[in-house]
């Protein structure tokens, strides 16, 4: 037994959203609002929390009608509501899930649960009044819409005939409604949430998160007969006795006069020792061993939050196992929080090993999260993604099964993705924008172009793109291959590349490409190009000269909009074919001037001569990289030193950093 399926109506921003949850463990990732924080809260607001939702938990889209609501408005419209879709079969104890069975065919074995939060439209009028102006209206409706809202439970019949949508707009009647607490008695809710009470501590070590957590677990276990609690137990009821003869002497004769005063035939102290109380003022937590140890408040903050974390959800599945309950989910909220990578990369190659226990029935673990850490180390079917779509709403995506689908035959690129899916390339899915680039190069002087970029255009409304949640990525000649993962999660994407032109030549009857300048190439190699460009099959058609001389022209349109590919353009009278005789061409006195602190170059008094940048980077240049750290360590070293950018690079980058809904 196990909740199969979640939909969302109207609560935040979550409009019309749906989720597909695994028997065991989904995450949940996205960029921020997306509504992971919201799809928690949901369920603890119908739950456990009925009587807390408020004005502000409905979708600003919905705020209007609201406002303006009458004895016209459909209130069923603007319900916040919730359904679980619950799959059992016929090993499970179905005694508490009956309560909610309507059809008995045993082909059907699936039952929905609705819940549904709704405005009492007669009485929120009633106390508004008729006689109010507009203005007035609504604010007393926004003032009081909050005691006017009330939550109930339904079930309505699984079958294909009988969907949610029929029964709200056209037999809302027909709904059976039931009480909150057969759902309780079915359905045990755990969270973890983000704040958890991890603090920085001063030296007197006042806050002991840790010593807490063993503090409730000790509670929550001495509430049963335990072999082990009842050995506590034993000693302290030892330890009473001994201090009762030892207070009986002790107190005898500060309590004489009051003890003969009020006549008392008796007035003593004794020990009474409670456990749960001595535990919780008379424990802490340690590190070491102990002759030598720490005491909790002197350990880091992300070893804390790790532990308090970890202790969190043995108590949680401590629950589960006492209140027996016959669907146990537990939420858990970006366990991320104040913890370092090490200790995220940690939890998320061991929490499935932790959170699997033979002895918890069908125990369910939604886990959102911000970190590329876990989600690199999580299994794709695992993966649910949260993008936010222009009508305020957000999608719920199975990210394992549409990004499948999207890759179609392409088997080898949707393996290649699942196994590049490392740190570094798992930050797209929280990214507001991405670059990709090609090499070692571009990723040494990308961010000193991007910032210089930011310098020469400041102005009151200028974005920089150092402030924007911008990822850079190194991605070699397999741009294309994350087309599909690009499209899927809709992220503006700039691409920096080179243009790569060969010449075709034949041989013996055979065709070859090798490596050309612009000016007489008649091809290209880069098949990032071909793909976002929609290159012709037939590279030998008069169609492939026609949109080769556009790429060289810069006149085509990249395929995905929100995909941008920059490379090489004409640039004072110079069509460069790769990064580097284009940075040559624009920088060539300077690189002469600087030519002694200049490294990865060799025949440097070639520079002097007139062969064009193409021929000359070929002559002189060795190693690539050595050359471009010492470009970067130059213009950082020496304040009057200015390299100039390439164009292409600067066009990417006016392009990337628009907010224009792209």
């Amino acid at each position: 037994m196990h909740i199969r399926r979640v939909l969302i109506e109207n609560f935040r921003l979550l409009k019309n959203s749906s989720i597909e949850l695994r028997d065991d463990i989904s995450l949940l990732v996205g960029k921020n609002n997306t509504g992971k924080t919201s799809l928690i809260v949901l369920f603890e607001k119908f739950l456990y929390q009925p009587s807390s939702f408020q004005y502000n938990d409905f979708p600003l889209s919905l705020r209007k009608k609201i406002h303006s609501l009458d004895e016209g408005t459909d209130v069923n419209d603007l319900a916040i509501r919730l359904v679980l879709e619950i799959k059992y079969d016929e090993d499970d104890d179905l005694e508490n899930l009956s309560e909610f069975i309507l059809d008995l065919d045993p082909e059907i074995k699936s039952v929905k649960i609705l819940f549904e939060c709704k405005i009492n439209k007669e009485a929120l009028l009633k106390e508004v009044g008729e006689s109010q102006s507009d203005d007035n209206k609504e604010n007393l409706i926004i003032k009081l819409v909050n005691k006017h809202l009330s939550t109930k439970v339904y079930i309505f019949e699984n079958t294909e005939n009988n969907n949610l949508d029929d029964y709200l707009k056209h037999n809302h009647h027909k709904l059976v409604e039931k009480d909150l607490k057969h759902v309780r008695n079915l359905i045990n809710l755990q969270v973890i949430h983000a704040k958890r009470e991890v603090t920085s501590s001063d030296d007197s070590g006042q806050r002991k998160p840790l010593s807490k957590v063993t503090t409730d677990f000790f509670k929550s276990e001495n509430e049963i007969s335990n072999e082990d609690i009842g050995k506590l137990n034993e000693l302290i009821v030892q330890m009473d006795t001994q201090l009762g003869e030892t207070y009986e002497s002790f107190f005898k004769d500060f309590l004489k006069n009051a003890k003969d005063f009020l006549d008392f035939g008796r007035l003593s102290v004794i020990s009474n020792i409670q456990s749960k109380v001595l535990f919780e003022n008379a424990s802490e937590v340690i590190y070491g061993t102990s002759d030598s140890h720490l005491p909790e408040h002197l350990n880091g903050l992300g070893y804390m939050n790790i532990l308090y974390l970890i202790l969190s959800i043995e108590i949680k599945k401590n629950k589960f196992k006492k209140e027996k309950k016959d669907i146990n989910l537990l939420f858990i909220e970006e366990p991320e929080a104040h913890t370092h990578p090490q200790m995220q990369y940690v939890f998320a190659n061991k929490i499935k090993s932790l959170l699997k226990d033979e002895n918890i029935n069908n125990f369910q673990t939604l886990i959102t999260s911000h970190s590329p850490y876990i989600v690199s180390q999580s299994d794709f079917e695992d993966i649910r993604y949260l993008k936010l779509v222009q009508d305020e709403n957000v999608e719920i995506k199975n990210f394992h099964t549409e990004l499948k689908e999207k890759y179609g035959d392409e088997k080898e690129h949707f393996k290649f993705l699942k196994q590049y899916l490392n740190i570094q390339s798992a930050e797209l899915f929280f990214a507001s924008k991405v670059i990709f680039i090609e090499g070692i190069t571009e990723r040494m002087l990308l961010p000193y172009f991007m910032k210089k970029f930011d310098e020469e255009h400041k102005a009151d409304d200028y974005i920089p793109l150092a402030s924007q949640n911008i990822s850079i990525l190194e991605v070699g000649a397999n741009a294309k291959i994350f087309a599909p993962l690009l499209e899927f999660l809709d992220t503006k994407t700039l691409v920096i590349t080179d243009i790569d032109t060969t010449k075709q030549t034949t041989t013996d009857d055979r065709t070859n490409y090798h490596a050309e300048k612009v000016s007489d190439a008649t091809h290209i190699s880069n098949e990032t190009l071909k793909h976002f460009y929609n290159a012709p099959e037939n590279q030998n058609s008069q169609e492939y000269k026609d949109w080769f001389a556009k790429i060289k022209s810069h006149d085509l349109q990249s395929s995905i909009p929100k995909i941008n590919v920059t490379y090489q353009k004409s640039e004072n009278g110079y069509h460069a074919r790769s990064f580097e005789d284009a940075f040559l061409s624009i920088n060539k006195d300077l690189v002469k001037d600087n030519v002694g602190e200049l490294m990865g170059l060799q025949k440097t008094s070639e520079l002097e001569g007139t062969k064009d940048p193409y021929d000359l980077i070929k002559e002189i240049l060795v190693k690539k990289s050595h050359f471009a750290s010492s470009v970067l360590y130059l213009a950082l070293a020496k304040e009057d030193l200015n390299w100039s950018v390439p164009s292409y690079i600067k066009d990417g980058l006016a392009w990337v950093q628009k907010d224009d809904g792209i």
